[in-house]
Parts: C-alpha cells; structure tokens; sequence
C-alpha cells in the first residue's frame, strides 16, 4: 500500500513537472527563443516515449531554426513507428514547403488523402492538419475523399466551413442544406454557421448567394424545406410580408396545418416594429385557422397589439367592441381567461373603469381553474389594486401568487412587484429586502430589473437619510405606471429644480427621455439622453444614455449615422457595459459589415 502511494504521488509530481516545463518551452517558443523552445520540447519529448505534442512543438521550433533535415528526421522516425497518425504526413508535407520543394510536398500530402481511403475517420485529423496551413483545397480534399465512403455529418460541416472559408458560397450553403434536409435535427447547428454570414441587409453577397440558390431549388424541387429556409431567411432581413408569402405557402401545402409558425413570425414582426404587417399576419390566422385555441391565441395578440398602439378615443371604442365580439362568440371560460385578462386591463388602464375590471376578474377566479391560471388572474387583479393605491391589498394578491407557483418564474415575478409596490408607498427598507432574493432569478430580466431598482435606492439613500427626492422619484414611476404621463413628467422637473446636483439628477433625467419616448416626442428625449451624456458622462447611467439614444436614432429618427456615433461609444468606453454585445452588431451592420 505503501509502494502505491509512493507511486501515486510520484506520478502526480511527474505529470506536474512535463505540464510546467511544456508552459516554459512554449513561452520560450511565443518569445521567439527557438533553440531554447527546441531545448525543452526534445527533452520532454524523449522523457514521454514519443508524446506526439511534444514532437509538434521540436518539430516547429526546428522549422523556426530552419533546421528541416533535424525536423524531418523526427517525423519520419514516429511515422514509421506509429502509422495510426496520417496527419504527420501533412506535417512532412508542409516541411518540404518550407523549403521550397513544391513537388515533394504534393506527393506527402497525396499520401495523407490516400490513408483516407481506408480510414475514413482520419478526415477529421487530416483536414485539420491542412486547415493549419491554410491548404484549404487539400483540406475539402480530405473530407470528400471520406464522404464517398461513409456520410457523416460532422465532415459534412467541416466540409462547408472550408467552401466558407475559400468564399464558396454557392457550395457552402448547398452543402449545409443538404445535410440539414437530410438531418433536420442538424439546423440549429448549421444556422449558428449560417449566421456567421447572413446579416439584415438583404444586399449582402451570401444573403444574395443564398436566396438565389433556395429558389433556384424550390423552381427544380419543390420540397416545402427550401419554402421553410427562404422563409428563415426572409425574416432574418426583416422582411416580414415575404416572409409571409413563404408561410402561406408552407402552411397551405403541410399536411399538419399547423399555424404555430405563422403567428410566431406575426410576434416577431411587431417586436421588430412592423405591428400593422403583425396584425396582417394574425387576421389571417383568425380566418384560416380551424383550431379554437389557435384562433384565441391569433385573437390575443392582436388585440394586444391593437392596445399597445392607441392613438384615439375611437381606436378604444373599436377594441372594446372586438373583445365583445370575441366573448359572445367562444363565451367566458377557462378557454378565455387570456383574453379575459387582457380585457381587464384595458378596462382598468385604458378606460378606467376599474371596477368593471375587478368583477370580471373575481368571475373568473369562481370557475374551475388551475393554480397557474388562479395566480395569472391575481397578478392582474394585484396590479389594478397598485394602479388605484391600495397597495396593501395588492400585496396580499401578489403574497398569494407566490405561494400559489413556487419556483415557478411568475413567482419571481410576483416578488418583484411586492418590492416595486412597497417602493412606490415609499417602504424602501422592505423593498430592497425582496429585491435581494431576486439577485438568483431564472428569468435574467426580472434580475436585471430588480438590480436597477435596488442601486436606484441605494444610490440615493446615502446623501439624503429623509429619501425626500427618492420618494418624489417613487411617486412620478407611479403616476408613469398609473399611465399619468404628464403628471410624471412635472413631478420629474420639480426633482430636477429643487435637488440640482444630487445623485438622483441623472436618472430624472433618463426617465423623463423615457416618458418622452412613449409619448412619441422623440426631439424632447434626445435632448434628455444627450443632457445625461453631456453633464453625467462618468456616471453609472451615461451607457444607458448612449444605447437608449442611439436606437432612437436608429428606429425613431431615421438618423442612421448618429446612431453609429453613438453605438462606437458604448464599444470604445464601456466594454463592461450589458449593452456592449448588442451595441458591437448593430454598430457592423450599420457599417455594412458581414456578421460573424
């Protein structure tokens, strides 16, 4: 026992020492001091009985000296003793190219393609060994060779990755589609490479390579798969009506007759800020789909789009006249508490008449429903109860949620609406202490804002103990909440008049350009970012400032270029900022560039 432990430790110390020493001679080697890299690389080469990373690494330092006799001598050496490696052949190869013998480069490389033939798995080792040295014609060499021999989706996608690389576009996505018409559960894989090349501008040469080929395709084959990829495609150049047309197509083919993807693209065209081609898409769905459920769903969106979108007292009249029409024909039941619920909201925030709301809620809690859709009819009923100041009430509401979907991420939801209700009555001590609990939430928007919402507290709880501003600021996210606009707004320039050069001055600042935005003056928001920007340009929310301001830019005032100025601060100046990722795309595509 003792022996092994011994034997243990001693290997364990062996295994420490080649890991050190192989970190020595590559630092060595990135530091460009070849002989002492070479030094180190052949001792650990010979202690390992031949590890074959220890020979790369002699290998190239050798080629680095120009030593190439010394390098070749190595590799033919394990060659001969380990057949089971063709990609050391490449490596023969590409020695005799560093000296300028072309031909005697060819024949090594022709032999690694050969080994192929026999085992075709070794395409993997090959194909890389030749990517290494940008042989790419060599590389998609290897794997054809093995595909004529066994179909395997992996060199299938190294395969495109190559065409890719050499600018074969034409053959890179008709090699992915291919496999993917073939393996349909290989689309996710293949549309993270697909994205690396299809941007929004619809003028990109792939975009362009692309829907060329999958019409092409649909006139020789009229497989509903190139309807299903031109439909993808059209939605990536956010073109939604032709996106459309492909669904319409798809949907009046399938034998399914599924509607699902036809109102997922409606969703995504009003997210994209098309909701009257959204509404198009979902009339559509209303009168085709043969499906109750499908037809209330169709139905929710759309009234829910039709809501977001008042710009009239008449606009209001017709929704209320629509949601009637909805429940006389499919009635108040379980199988429209969505809609239910929808409608009494709109009655509450949109007509005020809070009371009419009410009632139907409690109605709809008397029939048979389960627990989930018992706390989704509380979490509303809650909010009506915040929107008329009987917070306490609503907090009971909110308190049953919780308890009705544990772990569920309506319950994080209910959590932060207990701490939001508990901030607007000015409880700022239990607000922060339900909005730690939601510093681990699964939904990472809820922890996003429940952040926000703790650092605005703690932020402006330091330098004022009374929170005299802070409850000024609660009160005007109140009237914001109670749909009061104007009334936010004054109550934000009292803040900004009576507390000049506190803490809280910045954030009045951003929520008024907010409030600013939903009303549709978008001249007035500018100038709150840009006074962010221009008096808060080191503080916590000048990033904020500059991406709220640069997507007004980019889909309010059409001012594509200030949008990119504006972007390029965030990636220069805030590297560490949540709007970075998004910030370094949108700024590409603005410029032009292809995606990767």
């Amino acid at each position: 026992m003792r022996f092994l432990i011994i034997l243990f430790i001693t290997l364990g110390l062996s295994g420490s020492v080649f890991s050190q020493s192989e970190e020595i001679a590559q630092n060595y080697f990135d530091q460009g001091e070849y002989e002492k890299a070479k030094s180190v690389y052949q001792q650990l080469y010979e202690k390992s009985n031949g590890n074959l990373n220890y020979l790369q690494g002699l290998v190239s330092s050798m080629q680095e000296l120009e030593q190439y006799q010394e390098a070749e001598k190595y590799l033919l050496d394990f060659t001969h003793r380990n057949s089971a490696y063709p990609n050391l052949l490449v490596e023969l190869g590409h020695n005799y190219q560093l000296q300028e013998q072309t031909q005697k480069a060819k024949e090594y490389y022709q032999q690694a393609i050969d080994k192929i033939d026999k085992i075709p798995n070794y395409a993997y080792t090959v194909g890389k060994a030749f990517q290494k040295y940008n042989l790419l014609e060599e590389a998609a060499l290897a794997y054809e060779k093995a595909l004529e021999k066994q179909s395997n989706p992996n060199f299938i996608i190294q395969l495109a990755r190559i065409y890719g690389e050499q600018r074969k576009l034409e053959e890179m996505f008709g090699t992915y589609l291919d496999l993917i018409k073939q393996k349909p559960e290989y689309f996710y894989a293949v549309n993270r490479n697909f994205s690396e090349y299809i941007t929004e501008d619809a003028a990109n040469e792939p975009n362009q390579v692309l829907r060329k080929l999958l019409l092409k395709r649909i006139q020789q084959e009229p497989d509903l798969f190139y309807n299903q990829m031109l439909s993808w495609l059209f939605t990536q150049q956010q073109e939604y009506k032709k996106a459309f047309i492909q669904e319409k197509a798809i949907y009046q083919r399938s034998p399914d007759k599924s509607l699902r993807k036809i109102t997922e693209l409606a969703e995504i065209a009003n997210e994209s800020g098309e909701p009257e081609t959204a509404k198009e898409i979902l009339n559509y769905t209303i009168e085709t789909a043969d499906i109750e459920s499908e037809k209330l769903n169709a139905y929710e969106l759309l009234l829910a789009i039709e809501i977001e979108h008042i710009s009239s007292e008449d606009q209001k009249a017709e929704i209320d006249e629509r949601f009637q029409e909805v429940f006389q024909q499919y009635g108040k039941n379980r199988n429209t508490l969505g809609l239910q619920l929808q409608y009494a909201k709109f009655l509450a925030f949109n007509e005020h008449q809070n009371e009419a709301a009410k009632t139907l809620l409690r109605n709809a809690l008397e029939e048979r429903i389960s627990r989930f859709e018992e706390a989704r009819t509380k979490m509303v009923l809650a909010d009506i109860l915040v929107l008329e100041e009987k917070f306490n009430q609503a907090l009971i509401y909110y308190s049953q949620v919780q308890n009705l979907v544990q772990n569920n991420e309506l319950a994080q939801e209910a959590t932060f609406k207990v701490a939001k209700t508990s901030y607007y009555k000015g409880d700022f001590k239990w607000a922060q202490t339900q909005l730690k609990v939601l510093k681990t939430a699964t939904s990472q928007l809820i922890a996003n804002d429940a952040l926000q919402l703790n650092l605005l507290i703690s932020d402006n709880s330091q330098e004022d103990s009374t929170q005299t501003a802070l409850k000024l600021f609660a009160k005007a996210d109140l009237y914001s909440f109670q749909k009061k606009e104007e009334k936010a707004l004054k109550l934000l320039d009292t803040i900004l008049l009576q507390h000049k050069g506190e803490k809280i001055e910045d954030e009045a600042l951003l929520r008024k350009a907010q409030l600013f935005e939903e009303l549709g003056e978008y001249e007035k928001a500018e100038k709150n970012y840009q006074q962010i920007i221009q008096y808060y340009a080191d503080d916590i929310l000048a990033d904020d400032a500059y991406y709220y301001l640069a997507e007004l830019y980019r889909n309010q005032l059409n001012q594509p270029e200030k949008a990119k100025e504006n972007y390029e601060q965030i990636i220069f100046n805030f590297a560490d900022s949540i709007y970075f990722v998004e910030s370094r795309k949108k700024y590409r595509i603005l410029r032009g560039d292809q995606i990767e």
